[in-house]
């Protein structure tokens, strides 16, 4: 795909109540194939928000928000989910594994509900995805018999299994120790952006990492900041 993988077009979010909240203001952004952007801005600015609106987790009060050329206000849950399924990956701070699972298992979750492929080869998938992570001898293991680290790498695995065009990550690396951050930011970066083409979009608190991007944008009190501090003209891959 040559266009953006993800547009935002005037995209506003206001939660109801005896006095309404917005937490996203009109944003109007767009993310490239192979992209690896940052979304910063200080807690409680709406970064995460505005994530999870690109992520077709939560729904805009007004705007649009475009995902590998489909618009996705007019689309029910059932149809929201399956674009999320077949287009978008996730990883979060606490990687959210199913404890009574193995790495393997957890990575096969999201292949089994897309219904893609038949069991043997969504099973030598896992197997492929967990091992250019250097999980290939972890595979069996719960996730308490794992690292911190190897946890969020195998959350990652988890997000590349049905082979996304976007990988959305909120503070992935936001629980993990300085050796586990850097292998965590060279996957995003090197591995998914760089080599695989894919778009990443990093929500971060962390400027060493956001300063490793390709571009950033800087979320404040819901709006993109002006002026803005990308593109990060100082680093390259």
């Amino acid at each position: 795909m040559t266009g953006p993988l993800i547009e935002a077009r005037g995209v506003t979010r206001i939660l109801d109540g005896e006095v309404p909240t917005t937490l996203i203001a009109g944003v109007d952004m767009s993310v490239a194939p192979g992209e690896f952007l940052a979304i910063t801005g200080p807690s409680g600015s709406g970064k995460s928000s505005l994530l999870y609106l690109l992520g077709l987790l939560d729904v805009p009060t007004s705007g649009e928000v475009i995902i590998a050329g489909h618009a996705t206000s007019a689309l029910d849950e059932d149809a929201r989910a399956r674009l999320r399924l077949e287009t978008l990956g996730f990883v979060f701070q606490f990687h959210f594994l199913l404890p009574e699972f193995s790495a393997l298992e957890n990575v096969m979750l999201p292949m089994r509900a897309l219904g893609r492929w038949p069991a043997e080869r969504m099973q030598e998938r896992a197997h492929e995805i967990l091992a250019s992570l250097g999980l290939a001898g972890h595979t069996h293991k719960r996730p308490d018999q794992m690292s911190g680290g190897q946890r969020q790498r195998v959350a990652i695995a988890r997000a590349l299994a049905n082979d996304p065009l976007v990988v959305l990550a909120d503070e992935p690396t936001g629980n993990l120790d300085t050796a586990s951050t850097a292998q965590v930011i060279g996957i995003l970066r090197d591995m998914i952006a760089g080599e695989a083409g894919k778009a990443v979009v990093v929500v971060t608190h962390d400027l060493g990492l956001a300063a490793q991007a390709d571009r950033r944008i800087n979320i404040i009190d819901g709006r993109v900041a002006v002026p803005d501090p990308s593109p990060v003209s100082d680093v390259t891959r």
